[in-house]
């Protein structure tokens, strides 16, 4: 199969990649610079901080982009955070926080490496082949200055490759009749994303909400009665992923097989030393991160 024909080879890039920006959501750093941005500690940094490329939105906007958290949650967050701070001064605290949460993990020699420097070329050579439209929260993320150090360049890169991977993956899921509860609870049991207890803790959904929406997935033949995926609900899942890898080709058919292989070697060999490192706390994930 050629290269540009096998759209698994987007999730292969992904998966590597992505630890380098999901990590500034549980690092310390992001926290402490948050709130002394003025914003409360918590949940609240998140939805801001990601959030604020697309300006001073409503819970609304928030709930669908982000799509699995439970508008309640969000509602409580969103809009005071920015009465507490301005999108730009929450953005440049997460800059701040992204900054010194590389410089503990990966070192200062790490990341004055060449290695780093030829990533973040090759990185912000994919994001050339994204497109804006339909893509909300990367078209926000995409109107914003690209940094100068290289590491940075690198985290932004692949934020901006992260971002449009998802709304390419929101727009699936709509194509395919799930919303966000669903989505999370029938990609949860795959074992591939976070444990249930972590899935329903983060995006604010209570156990009679997750009960009644998995009890619609059983109704629905997407469940068994265990739990599970049924054979319905495995093809469902393996036609959004598919959905979402074919949306999310398009940079790494820019870079080419070979270039794309290049940014995936160095971008797992960070990726697993940032993991070492302490970036991601035990027992919310399934699986191990890189």
């Amino acid at each position: 199969m050629a290269f540009g024909d096998d759209v698994a080879v987007a999730y292969r890039y992904h998966r590597v990649l992505d630890p380098l920006h999901s990590l500034g959501y549980f690092v310390p750093e992001t926290d402490e610079a948050l709130t002394a941005a003025g914003l409360r500690p918590g949940r609240m940094g998140y939805f801001a901080s990601r959030s604020a490329p697309m300006g001073p939105v409503g819970p609304g906007v928030v709930t669908a982009t982000f799509y699995n958290f439970s508008p309640e949650l969000v509602a409580r967050h969103i809009p005071r955070a920015w009465t507490l701070a301005a999108p730009e001064r929450i953005l440049a605290a997460r800059t701040e926080a992204v900054d010194a949460a590389f410089k503990r993990l990966l070192g200062a020699e790490t990341l004055a490496s060449p290695d780093v420097a030829e990533a973040a070329e090759l990185a912000r050579e994919a994001t050339a082949a994204c497109s804006a439209e339909g893509r909300p929260l990367y078209a926000g993320h995409a109107d914003l200055d690209w940094p100068s150090e290289p590491h940075l360049v690198l985290w932004h890169a692949i934020s901006l490759l992260r971002e449009y991977r998802g709304d390419g993956h929101i727009a699936a899921l709509v194509e395919h009749g799930l919303g966000g509860l669903a989505a999370l609870i029938t990609h949860t049991v795959t074992g591939r994303g976070f444990v249930v207890a972590a899935a329903k803790k983060t995006r604010g959904w209570s156990d009679e909400e997750w009960d009644a929406e998995a009890g619609r997935l059983r109704d629905a033949g997407v469940l068994d009665e265990a739990g599970a995926l049924t054979e319905v609900g495995e093809k469902l899942r393996a036609d959004i992923e598919d959905a979402t890898n074919r949306a999310a080709m398009a940079p790494w058919i820019r870079l080419g097989e070979e270039r794309a292989d290049r940014l995936h070697e160095i971008g797992r060999a960070l990726s697993r030393q940032a993991v070492a490192a302490g970036a991601f706390p035990e027992g919310v994930f399934a699986t191990p991160k890189a």
